[in-house]
């Protein structure tokens, strides 16, 4: 019984939250997508929070309408950096529709650890888990389209590919875990603050 007295607070607590949420996500995507001098961030700029946003929207939000209307945030600011600020279009290619399934991913990621989310500490290691893979297999799908559809690579090998784009394995998961570790500690201080008023 009180088990189902806490997750009938999560789900309040999450359902009257999510319009706020998700104009703070759509905020923090038009403030660090349009870094324009380094997606992975400098002492001076935040790193790109669409890996990390996408993870977080599957999980409040479950809405396919919120991810799309991400994904065209996400293209309306790839424009307009192009177009009004001199940034390179070297990645825009046919290869840019991989950025779907990139961020579907993630999405997808999110969405299912929303339905085993628990309110304990080994639920945030399982978050942790599920997140690495996701932001894994995100940034193997981005460069794996990006190699076979961009036509940037005809004389390259894939795995002297690889080797050239392993350096940014890290700094690409990190820009996720940037965002997803505060977050994922307030969440988890804000549930146990409703557990204790339950």
């Amino acid at each position: 019984t009180f088990l189902i007295i806490v997750e009938e607070y999560q789900m309040q607590f999450l359902s009257n939250r999510k319009v706020p949420i998700g104009f703070v996500l759509i905020a923090l995507m038009a403030a660090t997508r349009s870094n324009l001098f380094n997606h992975f961030g400098t002492a001076s700029f935040l790193p790109d929070a669409s890996l990390a946003i996408f993870i977080l929207a599957g999980f409040f939000i479950a809405s396919p309408f919120f991810f799309a209307a991400l994904m065209l945030e996400a293209v309306v600011i790839d424009y307009l950096a192009i177009t009004h600020f001199g940034v390179s279009d070297y990645c825009v290619t046919v290869a840019y529709w991989g950025l779907i399934p990139t961020y579907f991913v993630l999405w997808a990621a999110g969405r299912f650890y929303a339905r085993i989310a628990q309110n304990n500490l080994r639920s945030l290691s399982v978050f942790a888990a599920i997140s690495f893979v996701a932001l894994s297999l995100a940034f193997f799908i981005s460069n794996g389209a990006f190699y076979a559809f961009s036509g940037k690579f005809a004389e390259m090998s894939f795995a002297e590919y690889a080797a050239r784009v392993a350096q940014y394995y890290a700094p690409y998961l990190s820009s996720g875990v940037t965002y997803l570790v505060p977050v994922a500690l307030i969440y988890a201080l804000a549930q146990q603050r409703l557990k204790a008023h339950a």
